[in-house]
């Protein structure tokens, strides 16, 4: 028998308290990134804002209020705009995999060619103290701005070539990654449709043993205030 007890569909959860550092073109928010494997969701619970999302399709801005619910798919560059106070509720596909690896930043190209350069950049000094580590988020948002101002002016001039470059230059980055991110997959959302599967079959032959396997879990968050990508993350180690 297929068991899988983590969240529904492998979907994990973080609250988010975005970044209300003021960057270059005036907008306070986060860092602007895409995921190359999972889609991506916000539940708005506090504040406003919005988030401006880029694709092969255009650019867009999509209002962030209280109650609002928004979801993109891989690919899709977003970054979050703070205009007051704005807190999420993010989800997250394959066990969180966007937190774990499956994101690249918008940096300026000559950031992107070397793996060694681009993780230099982006990475957090994890046992500095609470101010280095602000410090150098702010610094690698504020490069990832100037990325994405570049991409999203080429968009809107109707060149496509500076995007398509830069997704080649992200699944170069991520491609020796892929092999754990099959795993967690695994051992996740497959394992989790998996176990639907066998469900299915057994209520189909009249069988409910499943039902007496049942369990309940419950989690505070494992961390709370940590820098992220967009704010500041409350995380679960589901």
């Amino acid at each position: 028998m297929v068991t899988f007890e983590g969240l529904p569909g492998a979907v994990a959860v973080s609250h988010l308290t975005v970044y209300d550092w003021p960057a270059a073109d005036g907008l306070r928010g986060g860092t602007p990134h895409l995921h190359l494997t999972c889609s991506e969701g916000y539940v708005v619970v506090g504040g406003s804002g919005s988030v401006q999302t880029l694709t092969a399709t255009g650019y867009r801005e999509t209002p962030l209020t209280p109650g609002a619910l928004v979801w993109f798919t891989p690919g899709t560059i977003h970054r979050l705009v703070n205009e007051d106070g704005l807190r999420l509720i993010v989800l997250m596909q394959n066990s969180g995999l966007p937190e774990a690896g499956d994101a690249v930043l918008t940096l300026p190209p000559g950031r992107l060619t070397d793996p060694d350069d681009y993780r230099a950049a982006v990475a957090l000094p994890v046992d500095a103290g609470e101010a280095v580590q602000q410090k150098t988020a702010r610094a690698r948002r504020d490069l990832a701005v100037e990325g994405f101002l570049a991409l999203r002016e080429a968009v809107e001039d109707g060149d496509p070539e500076p995007l398509a470059a830069f997704h080649r230059a992200a699944a170069a980055l991520v491609r020796p990654r892929t092999g754990e991110w099959r795993t967690r997959w695994e051992n996740g959302a497959a394992t989790a449709a998996a176990a639907t599967a066998h469900q299915l079959d057994a209520l189909e032959r009249g069988e409910a043993g499943h039902l007496a396997g049942a369990r309940v879990h419950a989690e505070r968050p494992s961390a709370y205030g940590r820098f992220g990508m967009c704010g500041r993350l409350d995380v679960y180690r589901t």
